[in-house]
């Protein structure tokens, strides 16, 4: 068979963990980076936000998953940049050479170049940043017990900014923690004052869902008692004070940034091979534009075809879609066969907003309510991963459903060498 291709796959999430899959025992020498050591699972990110899962419960080890692999290999590195003429990838740890390269590294928080908003506001795009959410939510319940009069508004008004699926499930989840949860936590404290605001620049939340969707899960979240504004953009926030365009500004010391993402970058690209957000543009096969053997997957490429001529939804299916398609093409490589082209099927998309509430767009039909709740617990459920995890979840989900309650509201701040001296002294 001669020597075997190097394929240097740059991120681990939906895309680039499926193509190392698919890739497995295969005749190529696959070799996965990645920051972190394991793959996680953003769907359910706003739960171990909200204290409702364990962040283990949405991680998985890459080398667990490839335990059994003869020909993927996993390093952890921050990648720094591609020479893409001598097929060279450099990163922390070492230089790489590659045959091809698979760029998936997905995207990060967009703050719209508002640095002040960038150092106050609260992301959600990683396990690590939901568990300082997670932190923070739970240090400002403890914070309202001994706070002034004066302060303890802005301490209770949690704002969200962003009305898509993860604005729209945080809000709901953060008001389920203020009926059912807070009462019992903290009975020698009243927490009505507790405010949850849901901001959205456009007219709707839920912006790319169906008329009906976006309409129900608007009437959901108000049912909750959270006050959505659409049509409201932020102009800033100081760490205080929430400034509004309009005029209007809304006092509070938690606010929750998921307003839009950005490609993340990756030096050695042609600045003409990117397009608008910095998403890389490929053609019908991934391939990046103007580059040979480079090819981008999921969130940061940017593709059009007929049926999407503004690109494809940022969201896991066609991460997973297009690493099925690029593995079947380096397959038939080996064959000397002829590629396929990439075309997304929209299996529909959905979002929850709490107990018995959730909205799912299917292609030709949508629905609401409970049977929409079990449909959305079920669909997440068979993507994760392990079937410890699945159970794990499966059992927090049904602790959770029967007596209103989760028992993982544990405060852990990162202890530091400082902390350690300190006491030694």
């Amino acid at each position: 068979m001669g020597i075997k291709k190097k394929i240097v796959i740059i991120g681990a999430g939906f895309a680039g963990l499926r193509l190392a899959q698919d890739l497995e025992n295969t005749n190529f020498d696959v070799l996965l980076i990645d920051k972190n050591n394991y793959h996680q699972f953003q769907p359910l990110m706003y739960q171990v936000a909200t204290a409702r899962l364990e962040p283990a419960s949405i991680s998985f080890p890459l080398r667990k998953v490839f335990q059994h692999s003869k020909n993927v290999r996993i390093r952890i590195a921050d990648v720094l940049s591609v020479d893409t003429s001598h097929k060279i990838l450099k990163t922390s740890i070492a230089d790489f050479e590659y045959d091809h390269l698979v760029v998936a590294f997905g995207c990060t928080t967009n703050y719209f170049g508002n640095t002040e908003i960038e150092k106050y506001a609260f992301p959600m795009k990683s396990v690590p940043e939901a568990i300082q959410l997670r932190n923070e939510i739970l240090q400002t319940f403890e914070d309202a017990l001994i706070a002034s009069p004066e302060e303890l508004q802005s301490l209770m008004n949690f704002v969200i900014v962003g009305g898509g699926p993860t604005g729209v499930e945080l809000a709901g989840a953060l008001a389920e923690m203020k009926k059912n949860i807070l009462p019992k936590d903290y009975p020698d404290k009243d927490f009505s004052k507790l405010t949850i605001y849901l901001l959205e620049g456009s007219p709707n939340v839920l912006n790319p869902m169906s008329a009906e969707s976006q309409k129900m899960s608007r009437k959901y979240l108000e049912e909750l008692g959270v006050i959505v504004k659409t049509s409201t953009i932020v102009k800033n926030y100081d760490g205080r004070i929430v400034s509004l365009q309009d005029g209007d500004i809304i006092k509070s010391t938690n606010v929750i940034w998921a307003a839009g993402i950005i490609g993340n970058t990756l030096d050695g690209i042609p600045i003409e091979s990117v397009t608008r957000g910095s998403r890389f543009i490929v053609d019908r096969y991934n391939k990046i534009l103007n580059l040979d053997d480079v090819y981008a997957l999921g969130d940061i490429a940017f593709m059009t075809t007929p049926k999407y001529p503004n690109g494809h939804p940022q969201v896991a299916s066609v991460a997973i879609e297009q690493a099925k398609v690029l593995a079947d093409n380096f397959k038939l490589s080996l064959k000397n066969k002829s590629k396929i082209e990439y075309e997304y099927h929209d299996k529909g998309s959905m979002a929850t907003v709490g107990k018995r509430k959730a909205v799912v767009d299917l292609p030709k039909f949508s629905f609401q309510g409970r049977l929409a709740w079990f449909t959305w617990m079920f669909i997440h459920l068979m993507l994760i991963l392990s079937v410890k995890n699945k159970l794990s979840i499966f059992v927090n989900w049904m602790f959770s459903y029967f007596n209103n309650d989760s028992t993982l509201r544990v405060l852990l701040k990162p202890a530091t060498k400082v902390d350690f001296a300190k006491k030694d002294s």
